[in-house]
């Protein structure tokens, strides 16, 4: 019988076992989620974020610039919050303004500090095989593979998304845990074919339902990272789930799956973040 990974239970798992770190400390490891705008979904997830660390027993707060912010002022206030002892973690929300160049906010804060793991420091860090601060979304689906069972050296692991956040950093985590493994993408020659070989797939190319079910290899494990809105207003993933599901070991469904890891591995980052700062 497939196993459907339950990110919601094993997010609030991971989040409790934070708590009871957090709450052994002598002090709130700090968060501050730095918001530009008013993206609808940036609002959502800032909201989700702000919760789930105050519930945590981080001391964690927004702070929210207006659209018309410019692309100086946000470094200002990003090099204010490198300079805040208090703050041990910065987050700066994507997508940013069109004015804002998302690149120079993510390069400003302080590799330390950075618990997205998108500074360019933190991606070499992990490119080289060195401890370092690592993109929560791929962290949160190594967690995912744990709570599968799945038998990481010399397995072969087919990744399907290329982008700096997700697909890049999620191929090196898995190298370094000895699997082999394929970076593929919407162009890769026999994509199809490509996926088939896997016995774990981990897709994150960002288009609904990309993935059928035939190319799942019987008794691989599917990780889904794409979340995808549809014109009716409801979420898909990469793969087309119920074709996928009688032929995987276990899968995560959209939503529930891939995103909740995504928040409870932010407060991962900003915990080990803080002691490292703080001692």
């Amino acid at each position: 019988m497939t196993q459907i990974l339950d990110g919601k239970a094993i997010a609030e798992r991971l989040r409790g076992q934070l708590a009871t770190r957090v709450a052994a400390l002598s002090f709130k490891p700090g968060l501050v989620v730095v918001r530009v705008g008013e993206d609808p979904a940036s609002g959502v997830y800032v909201r989700n974020k702000d919760r789930a660390a105050t519930q945590a027993g981080f001391a964690s707060r927004t702070r929210h610039l207006p659209e018309e912010t410019t692309e100086a002022q946000l470094l200002e206030e990003i090099a204010a919050l490198n300079a805040d002892p208090e703050v041990d973690g910065i987050l700066v929300q994507l997508p940013l303004p069109k004015h804002i160049r998302a690149e120079k906010a993510i390069a400003a804060v302080d590799p330390a500090k950075d618990v997205d793991g998108f500074h360019p420091i933190n991606a070499g860090k992990l490119a080289s095989g060195l401890p370092g601060l690592v993109p929560c979304t791929p962290r949160g689906a190594m967690h995912l593979l744990a709570e599968a069972k799945a038998k990481l050296p010399g397995a072969r692991a087919v990744v399907v998304g290329r982008s700096q956040i997700v697909g890049r950093p999620m191929a090196q985590l898995l190298l370094a845990a000895d699997c082999t493994v394929t970076i593929a993408h919407s162009r890769t020659a026999d994509l199809a074919g490509e996926c088939r070989r896997a016995d774990i797939l981990i897709a994150a190319v960002g288009r609904p339902e990309l993935i059928r079910g035939d190319w799942v290899r019987e008794g691989a494990i599917v990780i889904d990272v794409g979340i995808n809105r549809m014109p009716d207003g409801k979420l898909k993933g990469d793969v087309a789930y119920a074709e996928a599901l009688p032929r995987a070991a276990a899968i995560t469904p959209v939503p529930g799956g891939v995103g909740p890891m995504t928040i409870a591995c932010l407060l991962e980052n900003t915990l080990e973040a803080a002691i490292a700062r703080r001692g």
